[in-house]
């Protein structure tokens, strides 16, 4: 399905979410990954792993080890923390959270095991400063590439989201890592 058609059911969702409802989603797919993450060993990890297309894993991205895909869910998670925490403090977004969805979000192939670590830190950095933020609804908003203008409530949802988008990825990578013949 196009993902602008979409872009106000997505949009009507996150505006439905509580900011608690939509952090405990974000704790517990985190939890989810690391789970996953738990039984691979450091080459079973690095091992590519080709995935069927799915809805939200884009043509480059079908060929990631799992590390590669913990990487790429902490490059984003760090954009979005980013231009929430911009927005709900009235700040123009910068840094972290000008990125390319199309280019800056690809991990290299060299990352290994410590990618779980980052990708922990890049959650709960974003739980933390969430946390400690006074307003997300009816902020400035930031348009987000397919989806349309979200304020800092709506991008802290979006981290969730992302989250779930790329889970079915995790599974068939996790297992299809832990199923390969080793080298």
């Amino acid at each position: 399905m196009n993902p602008r058609r979409l872009a106000p059911l997505i949009r009507l969702r996150f505006a439905l979410t509580s900011r608690s409802r939509a952090a405990a989603g974000i704790a517990r797919d985190a939890a989810r990954y690391e789970s996953l993450a738990a039984d691979l060993s450091a080459g079973a990890g690095a091992r590519p792993i080709f995935v069927p297309a799915m809805v939200g894993v884009d043509e480059d991205m079908r060929r990631w080890s799992y590390w590669m895909l913990l990487a790429h869910n902490a490059i984003v998670n760090r954009g979005i923390t980013a231009v929430t925490v911009a927005l709900a403090e009235g700040r123009e977004p910068d840094g972290a959270a000008l990125i390319d969805p199309k280019r800056d979000v690809l991990p290299g192939p060299e990352v290994g095991p410590e990618q779980l670590d980052v990708f922990r830190d890049s959650v709960a950095g974003h739980l933390a400063a969430v946390a400690g933020l006074d307003r997300l609804r009816g902020t400035a908003t930031r348009p987000h590439p397919l989806f349309g203008d979200f304020d800092a409530h709506k991008w802290h949802c979006m981290f969730g989201f992302h989250l779930k988008v790329h889970m079915k990825q995790a599974h068939l990578v996790a297992r299809g890592a832990r199923e390969a013949r080793p080298d």
